[in-house]
C-alpha cells in the first residue's frame, strides 16, 4: 500500500520538492549575507542613534524577496489540500480503483490510513521545512519591519514558526474529507479552495484575537504613535494617531484611539482644547522656546494627560499564540480524520 500510494502521487510530491529546493538554495546563499549587514548596520546606527533610517532603508532593499518567500509559505497549505487531499480519495472513487484495491485482502481502514499517514506526513514535513526555514531567513527583516510587515501582523503570522505545519495538515486532511463527501474531484477542490480562503479572513479577525488576553495599556504621546500634528478649528490642535504602540513597535494593534483626562475618546479629526497658534504646540517659528518644539509638544500634552488607548498582542505573545493556534489546528484534524474512517466504514461503498 505504501508503494502504491508513492506511485500514484510521485508527481505532486517530486513538483513539491523540486519547489522546496529552490526556495531553500535562495534562503541558504541570502540569509547570512543579510543578517551580517543587520548586525553591522545596527552596530553603527545605534553610536548616531540613526537607527529609525536604517531599518527603513534595510527593509526597503529587502522587501521584493521577504513578500515572495511570505507569500510562498502562505499558499503552501491551500497548495496541500488543493491538490494532495482533495484528489487523494476522490479520484479512487469516481476510477472505482478503490473496489479493486478492497478486494485484495485489504482492509478500508489499513487503505485509508496509509494514504492519509503517506502523503500527511510528508505534506507536514513540507510546511514545516520551509516555515522553520523562513523564519530563520526572515529574522533580521522582522526586526526591522514597519507595522504593516510585523512579526504579529496577522499575514506574517501565518508564515512564520510552526503554525504552517499545523495548517498543512489541516487543509490535507479539510481536503480529503471533502472529496470523500462529494465524491467529484472538481467540486471537492472548489470547496476546500472556499475553506480555504475563508480561513485566511476568519482566523485573524474572528479566532486569533482570543487565544490569549490582550495587553490593555495608556500609553504616553509621542513620535512613536503619533502621526503628526495639524491645525483644526479655532486654531486649536488636531492629532492623528499611528496604527503603532511605542511601548512594541511591532506588537499587533487590535484597537487605538486618543483620550483626554477623564478617559474620553476624541474622534479622529476632532480638536483639542490646545492652542496650535501659541504656546509648547505653535509652530516652530513663533514659538520662541527653546529645544524641540516637537517635544514640547509632547511634553504638554502629557503633562495635560492625554494618552493613546491601546489594545494589542505585544511581540513576547508570538511563540504562545503560535503553540494555540498549531494546537487548535492539530485538535481540528484529529476530528476531520475520525469523521473520515467513520465515513468510510459506513457510507462509501
Amino acid at each position: 500500500m505504501i508503494w502504491l500510494t508513492w506511485r500514484q502521487f510521485r508527481g505532486p510530491v517530486a513538483l513539491m520538492t523540486a519547489l522546496l529546493v529552490v526556495v531553500g538554495i535562495v534562503l541558504a546563499v541570502t540569509g547570512p549575507t543579510m543578517a551580517t549587514r543587520y548586525a553591522t548596520g545596527i552596530a553603527a546606527c545605534a553610536k548616531v542613534e540613526t537607527c529609525d533610517r536604517f531599518f527603513d532603508n534595510f527593509f526597503d532593499d529587502y522587501t521584493t524577496p521577504f513578500l515572495a518567500v511570505t507569500l510562498v509559505v502562505l499558499v503552501l497549505p491551500g497548495i496541500v489540500g488543493l491538490f494532495w487531499g482533495a484528489p487523494l480519495i476522490t479520484r479512487e472513487l469516481e476510477a472505482g480503483t478503490h473496489l479493486l484495491v478492497w478486494n485484495q485482502s485489504i482492509t478500508r481502514t489499513r487503505w485509508l490510513t496509509v494514504k492519509l499517514a503517506v502523503m500527511g506526513l510528508v505534506a507536514m514535513a513540507a510546511a514545516c521545512l520551509c516555515g522553520l526555514a523562513v523564519t530563520w531567513w526572515s529574522a533580521p527583516m522582522d526586526k526591522s519591519a514597519p507595522p504593516e510587515f510585523a512579526l504579529m501582523n496577522p499575514l506574517v503570522f501565518d508564515a512564520r514558526g510552526i503554525v504552517p505545519m499545523a495548517y498543512a495538515a489541516f487543509m490535507f486532511v479539510l481536503g480529503v474529507t471533502v472529496g470523500m463527501v462529494v465524491r467529484r474531484t472538481l467540486p471537492a477542490m472548489a470547496l476546500t479552495l472556499a475553506v480555504f480562503a475563508t480561513l485566511q479572513i476568519g482566523m485573524p479577525l474572528l479566532v486569533r484575537p482570543h487565544l490569549l488576553p490582550p495587553v490593555q495599556a495608556a500609553i504616553q504621546l509621542s513620535t512613536a504613535n503619533v502621526d503628526g500634528f495639524r491645525r483644526g478649528g479655532n486654531d486649536l490642535l488636531a492629532l492623528e494617531l499611528t496604527d503603532r504602540v511605542s511601548l512594541d513597535t511591532g506588537a499587533w494593534v487590535l484597537s487605538s484611539a486618543l483620550v483626554d483626562p477623564a478617559g474620553r475618546t476624541i474622534a479622529t479629526g476632532e480638536s483639542l482644547p490646545v492652542s496650535a497658534s501659541s504656546g509648547p504646540c505653535s509652530p516652530p517659528t513663533s514659538s520662541g522656546q527653546g529645544g524641540d518644539p516637537m517635544s514640547l509638544c509632547f511634553a504638554e500634552l502629557n503633562r495635560l494627560g492625554y494618552r493613546q488607548a491601546a489594545t494589542y498582542h505585544p511581540t513576547s505573545s508570538f511563540w504562545p499564540m503560535q503553540w494555540i493556534e498549531a494546537g487548535l489546528y492539530v485538535l481540528l484534524t484529529l476530528g476531520l480524520t475520525g469523521l473520515c474512517f467513520r465515513w468510510i466504514r459506513r457510507r462509501v461503498s
